[in-house]
């Protein structure tokens, strides 16, 4: 491989990095997957010539795309060892550290991401970057809902209190989305409903299919436990809508196992077994673990099912776990009286 493959391959991941991160839909990825092989060779080229800069910034640029394929451990392998060189500026190396740590963080590896978003932070905040040690604070939060929502609040706070005033920041937008989550967990649910229902707002404006549907998942969670159904059911099929027509492997389990949680709630007790079973197996799959909130939203949807209907709750989770992700999308869609 010349410098000129290179330097093309790196322009591709230049420009289509705001696409991955925006709307990433079914073609975007497709783009990517038709150069993934190059694109490997790439970062293994790299690596090789000791520019570990250039190599963490295109691992950078395919976190969504190793996300959305079931591709972690792939991501995994490639941080450890750009991070492994010493080559990469302090700033490239401070924002890899945060990037790995968010990759990991999706298949429960959480004692990893939970040191990487420390070291991020640490990093981040001798550099002046308020911006990424808002991203880090973040970061550390999602780790801190497993068993510390409360502190997770405090964190997120204090993401947003040192990005007040930086324009366009990451780290707000990531805060305040973790945010909601936060609030939701600790039983605020209208503090919740505010700052995600904001955050949707946001993003339907803005035209940004992954805000819309994350929020959307979210906001349905909310909605269930306050008791407003209808709403709850319509944003978590438009959540669901959105990640088939991204064909986001890791995201669609998690908008299925919001819609169970509907569903359940309206005693279809058939139709929501299906869903979380299908939604649990197609997240094995994809490599991922459930995400603090999704997972106690799994398990009470569960634990609801098998006090409903424990003769039968079985038999419909094995319906849903031999579905294909296409089938359980469609199947997800269609009305209630038709499944």
């Amino acid at each position: 491989m010349d410098e000129s493959t290179v330097r093309s391959h790196l322009r591709f991941a230049e420009d289509i990095r705001p696409r991955l991160r925006t709307s990433a839909d079914a073609a975007t990825l497709e783009e990517v997957e038709a150069r993934y092989d190059a694109l490997t060779k790439v970062l293994e080229w790299l690596l090789a010539a000791g520019r570990a800069d250039d190599a963490l910034g295109l691992a950078w640029t395919l976190v969504p795309f190793w996300m959305a394929t079931k591709r972690i451990d792939d991501g995994d392998r490639w941080f450890v060892r750009g991070l492994e060189q010493e080559t990469a500026p302090a700033a490239t190396r401070a924002r890899a550290l945060y990037n790995h740590g968010y990759l990991v963080f999706w298949a429960g590896r959480y004692d990893v991401a939970d040191t990487r978003f420390a070291e991020a932070r640490a990093r981040a905040s001798e550099l002046g970057d308020v911006d990424l040690e808002a991203l880090a604070l973040a970061g550390s939060a999602r780790v801190a809902l497993n068993d510390a929502p409360e502190e997770a609040v405090r964190l997120l706070r204090r993401a947003i209190e040192l990005t007040a005033g930086v324009p366009g920041s990451a780290g707000r937008s990531s805060a305040l989305h973790v945010l909601g989550v936060a609030l939701q967990m600790t039983g605020d649910l209208e503090g919740a409903r505010e700052v995600m229902r904001e955050r949707l707002e946001t993003g339907r404006a803005a035209n940004n299919a992954s805000v819309v549907f994350v929020e959307s998942g979210n906001l349905s969670m909310v909605e269930r436990q306050l008791g407003n159904l209808d709403e709850a059911e319509a944003l978590s099929r438009e959540a669901v809508g959105i990640t088939i027509d991204r064909g986001d492997q890791m995201a669609l389990p998690w908008m299925l196992n919001g819609l169970a949680a509907v569903t359940a709630a309206k005693a279809e007790h058939e139709r929501a077994a299906v869903l979380i079973g299908a939604a649990k197996a197609l997240l094995d799959e994809a490599g991922g673990e459930w995400p603090p909130d999704e997972r106690a939203q799994y398990e009470e949807t569960l634990t609801a099912l098998r006090a409903a209907a424990s003769a039968d709750v079985e038999r419909w989770r094995e319906l849903g776990r031999a579905m294909t992700a296409e089938d359980a999308g469609a199947y997800a869609l269609r009305g209630s009286a038709e499944h």
